[in-house]
């Protein structure tokens, strides 16, 4: 149906014995291709078919056309860029012997599956939802971020301390350094690029905050994720270099072995960092204090009479949002009278935040509510288990 003063559709399921209202839901959408990106794969289907480079690029950008996000073209950006990374350093860890160019080749293979695991868990967070979850899978992008710092901490830095714990206690030459500086170089201009991306869609995101608190405050665990994933390759791409300095050119071969585990331990802070706010964020964490206080601000201006106690949110996922508001209502309001301001609350508030998927109205007094303050529920109050999505209880 169509909201009315909006351009937007609403979605709603009348199957659903509740009003469960749900706003046009950006992850149930289908993608739609950015015209840019649309043109260019169309040339190059067009300008070279059957080329080497058409058939390397044609699944790869059929993806990319089909981001319907900036979000999911950074993810597709660094999955090109790691699994670029990856093959270069395990030629030249074969070649060289090299530790740490060797933890550098599985810290990309890791990156590689872990961009797989994202855009898997992006799909999956965009179905539907059944009667088993009427909220949707909006959270399954938060569980495989956490997976992702998991093989994070296990793969990528359990295995670059091992391998550098082995070489320091057995150290093996380098026997070609130059190939290591040549790969490492192209592992550079490649995870460069990919951090390139991944820097301009959090600024953008970050808006005025620092990038520690828009990391702590941010609802998107795929921006965050890749861009402290690039971050912490850039880091290992220097470890590695100057690793590989020291070990030939000042014959300090133990140098390798010890750069494998600085690897290692820069890998396992940035998976601890990663972990810690995917755990939060699956366990469930409430919507930015901004968009609480401008729901607020669209439910008085509904009617300025009505009594707001408070609100209580929960994200779901980074453009999932559930609402809960209490109210309280004039005792001589009759039931069509509350039916008709919740309804025009709830188109307030789907205009103003399309995020919010799901709105549901608690009546109660305000001594009731400050009652229901005296838990453990933060400043927005609580969801009691009694609660009817949207339909007044007298």
């Amino acid at each position: 149906e169509q909201v009315p003063g909006s351009t937007q559709p609403t979605k709603v399921r009348p199957e659903c014995s509740c009003r469960l209202v749900l706003s046009a839901a950006k992850p149930n959408e289908r993608a739609v291709a950015p015209r840019g990106a649309l043109e260019a794969f169309t040339r190059l289907s067009r300008d070279a078919p059957g080329s080497p480079v058409w058939w390397l690029l044609r699944p790869i950008a059929a993806g990319i056309v089909a981001a319907k996000s900036s979000t999911k073209l950074v993810v597709y950006a660094a999955l090109i860029g790691n699994l670029l990374v990856a093959i270069t350093k395990t030629a030249a860890a074969m070649l060289t012997g090299s530790s740490a160019m060797m933890s550098e080749a599985i810290h990309s293979f890791v990156d590689t599956g872990n961009e797989v695991l994202l855009l898997y868990g992006m799909h999956r967070s965009a179905r539907r939802p059944d009667p088993e979850h009427p909220l949707g899978y909006g959270r399954e992008l938060y569980f495989w971020s956490f997976i992702v710092a998991l093989l994070v901490f296990s793969l990528g830095a359990g295995v670059s301390i091992y391998e550098g714990i082995l070489h320091i206690r057995k150290p093996e030459p380098i026997t070609d350094p130059l190939i290591n500086y040549v790969v490492l170089a192209l592992a550079l201009a490649f995870e460069g690029t990919s951090w390139v991306f991944s820097v301009r869609q959090f600024v953008a995101a970050k808006g005025s905050l620092g990038f520690y608190e828009a990391f702590r405050r941010s609802k998107d665990p795929t921006s965050f994720t890749v861009f402290f994933e690039d971050t912490a390759a850039l880091l290992g791409i220097a470890i590695a270099a100057a690793g590989t300095f020291v070990a030939t050119s000042l014959d300090i071969e133990v140098a390798d072995g010890v750069a494998s585990i600085l690897i290692g331990a820069v890998l396992a802070a940035t998976a601890a960092l990663l972990a810690r706010e995917s755990k939060s964020l699956l366990i469930g964490e409430r919507a930015d204090r901004r968009i609480s206080e401008s729901i607020l601000r669209v439910t008085r201006e509904v009617d300025p009479a009505l009594q707001t106690n408070g609100l209580f949110t929960v994200q779901l996922a980074p453009e999932q949002i559930v609402a809960v508001l209490s109210l309280e209502f004039a005792d001589e309001a009759r039931a069509p009278e509350i039916e008709e301001l919740v309804t025009r609350i709830e188109r307030k508030v789907r205009e103003a935040h399309p995020e919010v998927v799901a709105l549901f109205v608690k009546p109660q007094t305000r001594k009731g509510y400050e009652s229901d303050l005296g838990g453990n529920m933060g400043d927005h109050g609580p969801l009691p288990a009694h609660a009817s999505p949207t339909t007044p209880q007298r």
